[in-house]
């Protein structure tokens, strides 16, 4: 007879705990098998197929996941439908091991099941376009934003497909979405899974980058399937293995570098800029601004719009057409200038406006102030000018009951003392007019923010007539 030690006695239950899960809900009635990209073969039992296979669901198919992104980066068409899908796979993988390798945690089939479906419907509010839709509502209705309209869909579709869960089920799954406990007695580690306040690190995370990155074709060193695997809870919050700092550290440079030179990527802002001025134009006759708040005309909000505006034969619908069809014909809006800017100088360059540049416009200038847009973009590790890092808490392989942090200086002294950055930058709305708005933009810099120059690396390409100067 072989031996077993008491530890490889209890990793061959977990695994066959989990083995067993697997088999369970792959031969479910309605279960489906989905082969994932990103994930592989991935099953979802009969209870998520119920969401899933909803209008309201479906309508995620219809969002682009990076928005206007693919207009630069063409691969990245992905959606927020399979998005969804790969972060209700992770936030399972992830508390049914808890629950296997943790039975004094008491993780119900309740926790699992209002897990998976918080993860699979975070992102059911998002707008067409994700951040230029976004961006233009809170122009109309300051406040709004996608989680709480998340939080709406999901009841919307609870309701509109008589799927039965209680007033405390969906309470439940909505403080999910947002990672905010509603009820002091449901456990605490659970809101740490979907969306973690406390410090960033949770599935969406996971999903997202893993696979904003493969459409993308953008490397990453960092591994979500260690942080996904090495973690534990230990009073009452998700800690990781002490081997798994640095990989944290990686995680969160990583989305940094994709904000820096993906998301906000200058090309993809002038055009969801563009969007956004279209959007502003037609709602006057088209009342977007009217379906905001009401889950059944949300339903009809995605990326489709811009083929609403375009194909519409209404006159008064012709300035957002036009801007439309300069999107198609790569007419764009002109990025002029950026400049870095120190932290010192955030509380003073926070309140500029578009006029403070205007006013340092040439004499001979005909640029107007809405001619230009200045973009005040943030740049952080997730949590501001924190570091994320020192809301993690660790675990040694020695003793899995304890908690600790581990500063920044004892995991290298290459990780970075900055977690946070400011860039202003400037678009011209009309191309032939971006010399004219740099000019402003320097004149403003010099008598605003002496020393602040613009790196040469940002600037507009010389003028035809420098190009053809003879050197000296």
């Amino acid at each position: 007879m072989t031996y077993l030690s008491p530890s490889l006695k209890r990793k061959h239950s977990e695994l066959g705990e989990l083995l067993y899960y697997e088999y369970e809900t792959s031969t479910s009635s309605r279960s489906k098998v989905i082969n994932d990209p990103v994930h592989g073969h991935v099953t979802f039992p009969d209870y998520i197929m119920d969401i899933v296979d909803t209008p309201q669901f479906q309508r995620l198919r219809d969002l682009k996941q990076l928005g206007c992104i693919s207009y630069v980066f063409p691969g990245a068409t992905h959606s927020r439908f399979e998005h969804s899908l790969g972060v209700s796979h992770l936030g399972r993988e992830l508390i049914q091991r808890l629950k296997v390798q943790q039975p004094e945690l008491e993780i119900e089939n309740r926790d699992v099941k209002s897990v998976e479906i918080a993860a699979l419907c975070h992102d059911l509010g998002h707008g067409p376009f994700s951040h230029s839709f976004e961006g233009w509502v809170r122009k109309v209705q300051p406040g709004w934003c996608h989680e709480q309209m998340s939080q709406k869909m999901l009841n919307f579709l609870i309701d509109d497909n008589y799927l039965d869960y209680s007033e405390d089920d969906r309470k439940f799954m909505s403080s999910l979405i947002s990672g905010s406990r509603f009820n002091s007695h449901e456990k605490p580690f659970l809101f740490d899974i979907v969306a973690n306040s406390r410090n960033s690190i949770d599935v969406d995370k996971f999903d997202y980058i893993a696979r904003d990155c493969y459409y993308l074709g953008v490397k990453s060193s960092y591994d979500f399937s260690r942080l996904l695997n090495f973690n534990r809870v230990i009073n009452g919050e998700l800690c990781f293995h002490q081997k798994e700092v640095y990989n944290i550290y990686e995680m969160f440079h990583t989305r940094y570098s994709l904000h820096r030179q993906v998301y906000t990527h200058r090309v993809g802002k002038a055009v969801e800029y563009m969007i956004s001025d279209a959007l502003a134009l037609a709602d006057p006759y088209l009342k977007f601004s009217e379906q905001i708040d009401d889950p059944k005309e949300f339903c009809t909000l995605t990326d489709s719009i811009l083929k609403t505006i375009e194909y519409s034969k209404a006159q008064e619908l012709k300035p957002a057409k036009d801007i439309i069809s300069n999107i198609r014909k790569r007419k764009l809006y002109k990025f002029a200038d950026e400049v870095i800017v120190p932290p010192i100088s955030w509380q003073n360059f926070s309140q500029i406006t578009e006029k403070d540049i205007i006013e340092h416009k040439n004499s001979s200038s005909s640029l107007r102030e809405a001619d230009i847009i200045l973009h005040k973009l943030q740049l952080n590790y997730a949590m501001e000018n924190k570091n994320p890092v020192d809301n993690v808490h660790f675990f040694s392989k020695w003793d899995g009951t304890e908690s600790f942090s581990i500063p920044r200086e004892k995991v290298s002294l290459l990780v970075p003392t900055q977690f946070s950055e400011m860039h202003l930058r400037l678009f011209c709305r009309d191309p032939t007019m971006a010399s004219e708005a740099q000019e402003a933009f320097r004149n403003f810099l010099k008598k605003r923010a002496s020393g602040l120059t613009p790196s040469r690396a940002l600037t507009l390409p010389p003028s035809p007539a420098k190009l053809n100067a003879t050197p000296k």
